[in-house]
């Protein structure tokens, strides 16, 4: 099967400096592409100078995440795309087991690597650690990570598992699946869509896999706590759309309405810890997802499925209220 490597990049010169020879040096079996969201810094002047076997991809906008990869994605005809972030470190044999997977099993549509911290190398990394699920109020949480709890990698997920959705950061997806569940929703900009993507995948009758015997090294993994109030208000206002988006039948709206008394909790405790402008961003995601309602509705007809998707009821009250701190207790 050919394998196309996409690593998203706008003004991360620093980051292809630090992690593209990784990269170049560990993926001799794929080919490799940089799909630049309309940089102003000389990040690709950097690549096509350094790396001449990376394929640049130039897109006329920085439209996020979701928009920069559907521009990227629809100029290639590889059979499996990887969607990279800029700042991870592969290693040696990291495509290897995870493409066999996809050739053995035709209903694979999606994989992903373990995850682990590159500044803490011997623990699983925030986003996506070893692989995705979600609550039925749409909170994520993984095996290894949940909320801001990080467990160390003592090989208890060296397995091959079906998951619910695989991390965005290394996101391993069939071409054809891909395109035929829609691509990534743009209206989503960043962080999340891979979890929507993931659910459209599941509820066609996909299989989403995580394979432990590849590993990568991801920089992101900020907790909620530390990250930029943006990220904290796509977070929040995306979960809501992934609910109303892919959940079918009236029980929605109940579970939405649990969702945003639970989001009003999140923006107490922000206020109490002294972040008032994450509160903030709380709030704005509820206005923003008001503003989309109209929209989701007529996409909700589409894509909303009696696909089960969750196995926990609710990961906040495991992990507050029992005290459930690792996915093995769950």
């Amino acid at each position: 099967m050919k394998v196309a490597v996409v690593i998203l990049n706008w003004n991360g010169k620093e980051l292809l400096q630090k992690f593209l020879p990784s990269v170049v040096a560990f993926s001799k079996e794929a080919t490799i592409y940089v799909a630049d969201n309309a940089s102003t810094d000389n990040s690709v002047k950097y690549v096509s100078e350094n790396f001449p076997t990376v394929k640049i991809i130039q897109n006329c906008i920085n439209g996020g995440y979701a928009k920069g990869y559907n521009d990227a994605l629809k100029t290639l005809s590889e059979d499996i795309f990887v969607l990279l972030n800029s700042d991870v470190e592969v290693t040696a044999n990291w495509l290897q087991p995870i493409v066999s997977q996809f050739e053995s099993n035709s209903l694979i549509v999606a994989a992903q690597p373990k995850i682990l911290d590159f500044k803490n190398k011997a623990y699983f990394e925030y986003a996506g650690a070893a692989g995705g699920f979600v609550d039925k109020y749409a909170y994520p949480y993984c095996r290894g990570r949940i909320f801001n709890t990080l467990e160390k990698d003592n090989g208890q997920f060296n397995d091959t598992t079906t998951i619910f959705w695989a991390s965005g950061a290394c996101l391993f997806v069939r071409s054809a699946a891909f395109w035929n569940a829609g691509g990534l929703d743009e209206d989503y900009f960043a962080h999340q869509e891979e979890i929507d993507l993931c659910w459209r995948l599941n509820s066609k009758g996909g299989k989403v896999v995580y394979i432990g015997a590849s590993k990568v090294y991801h920089v992101g993994g900020a907790t909620l706590d530390a990250v930029n109030p943006k990220k904290t208000f796509y977070n929040f206002r995306n979960s809501l759309l992934n609910l109303l988006k892919n959940v079918k039948g009236t029980e929605v709206i109940f579970t939405i309405l649990v969702r945003f008394i639970l989001d009003g909790v999140a923006g107490i405790q922000f206020l109490l810890k002294g972040q008032p402008k994450h509160c903030i961003a709380i709030v704005k995601a509820h206005f923003s997802f008001y503003g989309l309602l109209p929209k989701f509705i007529k996409k909700r007809r589409e894509y909303a499925s009696n696909f089960k998707y969750f196995e926990t009821k609710s990961i906040v009250y495991q992990y507050f209220i029992k005290n459930r701190r690792n996915f093995e207790k769950h």
